[in-house]
């Protein structure tokens, strides 16, 4: 419990330092735009290549991994047939919006509750692989398309995620674990210290975006946003709980899936959403929400599985 508790602290610890920033114009308007691309150009590429480039390979494929992957997926495609098929959502706002249903911390809030609740960082690893490695890239080639002009060839599809600065940090960093290899000092320390910037940046990117933020507020996009955040925050749990079963896992193993499918939507849905200028609120609103609400669907978790 002090873990959730101590993750979710620091969490609104550096976005009420980003709305008092907002609020006091300290950085001027455009500080959150400015913020987003620093994460999503440098920071962030730097960060993930560090990590990825120490873990260990044989800790990626496990059951509570599949577990979390089948229901991140089954969630998106729920999200995204509803939002096109029913509300007739345009494609930027419907990933959008199915990265807020599905896209969890696991960059900032998973590393804290995976050392204080889970009791092994390694545990929230493979979340983070999965993520950067394939959901993230492929809602953000998405994205790349539905934001440009004209039917892109098959050239430029197949080079998007090459392009992509959180794809290229993150497929380097696995190939240099794969390899072995063990990057010198000289270059991992200053990749380090630009990487320890990107968590903070997002959440004051986050912060600096709430000074007149309504999240309950009705609105043309209140449905996408209570769909996104209950099926992040009830659904996505239950059913890697129900997978989990189904595959065998018991245990801590079943309590992993079940407490990183219940992690919040991730801050970097905002800032991708704010680098493609697409859907910002209901970014934002989603993210809040859920931050909120997911402290009692790992409450409830560790009540039950522990």
């Amino acid at each position: 419990m002090a873990g959730v508790l101590s993750g979710f602290t620091t969490v609104w610890a550096l976005a009420a330092l980003g709305y008092v920033l907002a609020r006091g114009r300290v950085l001027g308007e455009h500080a959150p735009q400015v913020l987003a691309r620093l994460v999503f150009s440098v920071a962030a590429p730097a960060l993930l290549f560090v990590t990825l480039s120490h873990t260990s390979l044989d800790r990626i494929l496990t059951g509570a991994l599949l577990a979390f992957v089948t229901s991140t997926v089954l969630v998106a495609i729920v999200y995204v047939l509803v939002a096109k098929l029913v509300w007739k959502r345009s494609t930027g706002a419907t990933t959008i919006g199915a990265l807020g249903a599905s896209y969890v911390n696991a960059g900032n809030m998973g590393l804290a509750v995976a050392a204080y609740v889970l009791g092994d960082v390694s545990l929230v690893v493979p979340v983070l692989i999965f993520q950067v490695l394939l959901a993230g890239p492929f809602a953000l080639t998405v994205l790349d398309l539905a934001s440009g002009q004209g039917r892109p060839s098959l050239r430029r599809l197949a080079l998007l995620p090459a392009r992509n600065p959180l794809m290229i940090a993150s497929g380097s960093g696995v190939a240099v674990a794969a390899s072995g290899w063990t990057p010198p000092a000289l270059l991992l320390e200053p990749l380090s210290l630009v990487g320890a910037a990107a968590v903070p940046a997002a959440l004051l990117a986050f912060g600096m975006s709430l000074p007149g933020a309504r999240p309950l507020r009705a609105g043309p996009d209140a449905p996408d946003r209570y769909l996104a955040v209950t099926l992040k925050i009830v659904v996505q749990p239950l059913l890697a709980f129900l997978i989990g079963r189904l595959i065998g896992l018991d245990g801590h193993d079943l309590f992993a899936a079940v407490v990183t499918s219940s992690l919040p939507a991730a801050q970097n849905v905002f800032v991708f959403a704010l680098r493609y200028r697409e859907s910002e609120s209901l970014a934002r609103d989603v993210v809040m929400l859920s931050t909120l609400a997911s402290a009692l669907a790992m409450i409830v978790a560790a009540v039950f599985l522990t």
